[in-house]
C-alpha cells in the first residue's frame, strides 16, 4: 500500500493516494460491487440477529400512535396540520376551516406522491397569503436537489412550471402569485435567489441575488409580520441580509448593512423597526433595534437601541417578534431557556421541572398572538407542544405525543459533569433504569456530536426505552465544538483545537466509567456525520476504551474531503475545519483524521452506515474507512458497512423503513454489549474486539 507521508507535500485538490482511491469514482462499475457485497457480509454477520431486530422493531412501534395528527396551527381562518396514517409511511398535509375538527381537506398526500419510488421527501411546504397556493419540493433519491411545483388548492391541480434543482427555502409575496426560491450550484451549496410569477416559464424567473463567493450560501424566509423577506447570506463565521418589501416583490433588494468578516447578524420584525441580533463586540451575541428610516435606511449601528447587552455567561441563540412582546432564546450553563418579554413588562421564564430536557419554538405564524407555541420534551416526557398566554401566564398543553407501554416511573434521569483534561466541565446528560447498580455492570450507549455550534440536546425517543428495558444506560456527551456553551463552546473545539472534542468525549466516557454507571466491556458510542468524525477520532485515540462503536453516514476521510474544493459543500466548510491547502492545518488535520491514523491494534467492533446518494458525507467516507479497518486491525472484532443504495445523508424516507434501520443498530449494540440479554445472542458466540489494544495514546 503506498501510503502518504505526514507533512508530505500535497497539490490542492488531491489527497493521500492509496489503493481504495478507485472507491471514490461512483461510475466505476466496482464501486456498485464493492458496497452490495459489503451490505451482503453484514447481513451474513448480522444473521443471528434476525428475530431480536423484528422484535425491536415491534416495540418502536408500539411506543407510537402510527394514526396521528399534529398541532393544527391556526392561519387566518384556516387550521393547517399534517397526519399519519397506520401502515402508510409518508404524511398527509391537510386543513380545515373555521373550527380544527372541520371537513378536512387534503392538500397533499405524501404517500400517493411517492409510489414509484423508492425514497421521496418533501422540502418546505408554503402555503400563500390567500391560501389558494400551496409551493412545495420534492427529492426522489437523496441528494437534496429539489423539484419545486405549486398546486391550485381551487383545482386540486399542478401549475404547469417545474423548477428543478431547487433549495429548500422559500418564500410567497403578499401579492399571492410571486413565489422566491433559492437554487443550488453544482457543489450543492444554495447561491442565487430567483422571483418566479405564477404561471410564467420558470426560464422567464428573474434573478434576484447570486452570491460568487464559495464559502457563503443562501437561505429566503418572509418576516412573521409578512412585510419583509429576507435573503439571508451567510458563512460559518460572517452574514448579512437583503431585504424586499413583501408588497411590492418587484423591487430591487436592499442591503442591510454590508458584510464584515466575523460579524454575524440576524434579523427580526418588529412592526416598524428591525431586532438585530449581532456578535459584534458581543460573543454570545447582543440584541439592538434599527428603525425604519424609509428610504434612508435603517441608520448605523452606532446608532441603534441596544435591546439586550452582551452577558458572558448567557448565550442569545436566538429572538422571536410578535406585536406586543419579544421571546428570547438564551442558553445557560449548557441548558437552553426560554424567557418571554411582554411590551412595558419585565421577561419572565418558561418554567422547567427536570434537570434534562429540550425546548424549541413551535409553530406562531400569526404576529398579532396574544400567545407563544413552545415544543417541550426530555427522555422521560414525550413531544409535548404547549401555548403559552403573554398577559396571564397560563399554560395549555396543545397536543403530547403518546408512548403507549412506556413507564416514565421505571426510569430516572440526571446531568453530570466530566472534568476535561484542561478543567473544564462537560455535561453529560444521563437517563437509566431507576435503581441501576454503580458496579460497572450496566451496558452504555454514549452519543456525541460536537460541531458547528450546534447544541445536541437529549429529548424523548419511542426507541431508546428498548435499550433502558434492557438495562442500558444511555447518555449524550456535550463536547466542545458544539453549542452548549454559547460559541466560546463552539470555539474551543473547531479549526486548530478540534482535538479538544475528541479528548472531551474520551473523559466523558471515562468519568461514566470511573462513577460506575459502566465498564469499557460494555461500552457503547455512536455518532453520526459529524458526530461520526467523533466516533473515528476517539476510536484511533483510544481503542481500548470501547467496546462497539456505530459511525453513521461518518465524516472520516477528512483530509482528502476537504482537499478537493469540488466536492460538494467543502468550501462552506473551511471555517469549520481550517484549508488544508495551509500547511499548519494540513498537519492538523492529517494528525486526526480518521481515516488516516488507524493503526495496527485491536479496535472495538464498528458499524459504519452510508447513504449512497448522500450530497454531505460522501459514501466513499465509510467504504474507504471500513476497508482500510479491516486489513490494520489485529483482532477479530466486526467491521461492518451498511450501504442505502437509495437514499442520502438523513437515511430511509420511509418512517417504517428508518424503525427498521434503528432496530438493525440496536441488534447490532445489544450483540456486542450485552449478549447475555438474549438466549439467541449468547448462541451466537462474537469475535474477539476491544479492550486489549496495547497502551493508549494519541494516533501515529
Amino acid at each position: 500500500m503506498n501510503e502518504a507521508v505526514v507533512g508530505e507535500p500535497l497539490r490542492r485538490g488531491a489527497g493521500p493516494t492509496d489503493d481504495l482511491v478507485w472507491l471514490k469514482n461512483r461510475d466505476d462499475p466496482r464501486v456498485r460491487e464493492f458496497l452490495e457485497e459489503e451490505n451482503r457480509r453484514t447481513e451474513a454477520e448480522m444473521g443471528g440477529t434476525t428475530a431480536l431486530q423484528q422484535e425491536l422493531y415491534a416495540e418502536f412501534k408500539s411506543r407510537m400512535r402510527e394514526a396521528d395528527r399534529s398541532a393544527p396551527v391556526q392561519i387566518d381562518d384556516f387550521h393547517y396540520y399534517h397526519r399519519t396514517e397506520e401502515g402508510k409511511a409518508y404524511r398527509v398535509w391537510a386543513r380545515a376551516r373555521g373550527r380544527p375538527n372541520a371537513d378536512e381537506e387534503v392538500l397533499l398526500d405524501e404517500n400517493a406522491l411517492a409510489r414509484g419510488h423508492d425514497f421521496f421527501s418533501v422540502s418546505t411546504v408554503v402555503v400563500s397569503p390567500d391560501h389558494r397556493y400551496l409551493a412545495y419540493g420534492y427529492d426522489v433519491d437523496g441528494d437534496e436537489g429539489y423539484t419545486l411545483v405549486v398546486k391550485d388548492l381551487s383545482t386540486g391541480s399542478l401549475l404547469p412550471e417545474r423548477i428543478e434543482g431547487a433549495a429548500t427555502t422559500m418564500a410567497w409575496a403578499e401579492d399571492g402569485r410571486t413565489l422566491f426560491y433559492t437554487t443550488r450550484d453544482c457543489a450543492k451549496r444554495a447561491y442565487r435567489v430567483y422571483r418566479h410569477t405564477l404561471r410564467t416559464e420558470p426560464s422567464d424567473d428573474v434573478l434576484v441575488y447570486e452570491e460568487g463567493d464559495a464559502a457563503f450560501h443562501l437561505s429566503v424566509r418572509k418576516t412573521r409580520s409578512r412585510g419583509f423577506i429576507l435573503i439571508e447570506v451567510s458563512s460559518a463565521v460572517t452574514s448579512e441580509t437583503l431585504v424586499v418589501d413583501a408588497h411590492r416583490p418587484e423591487d430591487a433588494a436592499r442591503l442591510f448593512r454590508p458584510r464584515a468578516r466575523g460579524v454575524e447578524y440576524e434579523l427580526s420584525d418588529a412592526g416598524g423597526s428591525f431586532l438585530v441580533r449581532t456578535n459584534e463586540g458581543a460573543k454570545n451575541f447582543r440584541l439592538l433595534r434599527a428603525p425604519s428610516l424609509g428610504d434612508a435606511g435603517w441608520g448605523e449601528p452606532d446608532e441603534w437601541e441596544e435591546v439586550i447587552p452582551h452577558r458572558p455567561e448567557v448565550m442569545l441563540d436566538g429572538v422571536e417578534a410578535f406585536r406586543d412582546f419579544l421571546v428570547l432564546l438564551e442558553r445557560e450553563g449548557g441548558l437552553p431557556r426560554c424567557r418571554l418579554w411582554p411590551t412595558g413588562g419585565a421577561p419572565y421564564p418558561l418554567p422547567i421541572a427536570e434537570p434534562v430536557y429540550t425546548l424549541e419554538v413551535g409553530e406562531n405564524p400569526d404576529f398579532d398572538s396574544d400567545r407563544f407555541r413552545y415544543v417541550y420534551s426530555s427522555p422521560l416526557t414525550p413531544k409535548t407542544v404547549l401555548d403559552l398566554e403573554a398577559k396571564t401566564r397560563d399554560t395549555t398543553v396543545v397536543k403530547r405525543d403518546e408512548a403507549p407501554g412506556f413507564d416514565p416511573a421505571a426510569y430516572e434521569s440526571a446531568r453530570i459533569i466530566a472534568l476535561a483534561d484542561d478543567g473544564a466541565e462537560i455535561p453529560i446528560s444521563l437517563v437509566y433504569p431507576k435503581g441501576i447498580s454503580r458496579d460497572g455492570s450496566n451496558p452504555c450507549v454514549l452519543t456525541g456530536y460536537g460541531a458547528y455550534g450546534i447544541s445536541y440536546e437529549q429529548g424523548f425517543s419511542s426507541q431508546v426505552p428498548s435499550l433502558l428495558g434492557r438495562g442500558f444506560v444511555y447518555g449524550v456527551a456535550h463536547v466542545r465544538g458544539g453549542g452548549e456553551g454559547g460559541e466560546p463552546w463552539h470555539d474551543q473545539g473547531k479549526m486548530l483545537n478540534k482535538k479538544t472534542t475528541f479528548t472531551d468525549f474520551v473523559r466523558c466516557a471515562e468519568t461514566l466509567i470511573e462513577d460506575g454507571y459502566t465498564s469499557s466491556e460494555r461500552m457503547g458510542i455512536q455518532g453520526r456525520s459529524a458526530g461520526g468524525l467523533l466516533m473515528g477520532a476517539v476510536t484511533n485515540l483510544r481503542p481500548d476504551l470501547f467496546t462497539a462503536v456505530i459511525a453513521g453516514v461518518p465524516f472520516v476521510d477528512v483530509l482528502s474531503t476537504m482537499l478537493d474544493p469540488e466536492i460538494p459543500l467543502t468550501v462552506i466548510e473551511y471555517e469549520e475545519w481550517g484549508d488544508p491547502g495551509d500547511p499548519e492545518y494540513y498537519d492538523y488535520i492529517r494528525s486526526y483524521s480518521p481515516f488516516d491514523n488507524i493503526r495496527e491494534v485491536s479496535y472495538p467492533h464498528i458499524l459504519a452506515t452510508a447513504g449512497l446518494n448522500d450530497p454531505r458525507v460522501q459514501y466513499w467516507e465509510p467504504a474507504r474507512w471500513v476497508a482500510r479497518l479491516r486489513t490494520r486491525r489485529t483482532d477479530d472484532g466486526l467491521t461492518l458497512l451498511k450501504t442505502d443504495l437509495r437514499a442520502g445523508h438523513a437515511g430511509p424516507s420511509d418512517r417504517y423503513a428508518l424503525m427498521r434501520e434503528r432496530a438493525f443498530e440496536y441488534a447490532f449494540l445489544m450483540r456486542t454489549l450485552a449478549p447475555d440479554i438474549d438466549p439467541e445472542l449468547s448462541e451466537d458466540a462474537m469475535p474477539s474486539a476491544g479492550n486489549d489494544a496495547g497502551s493508549p495514546g494519541e494516533a501515529d
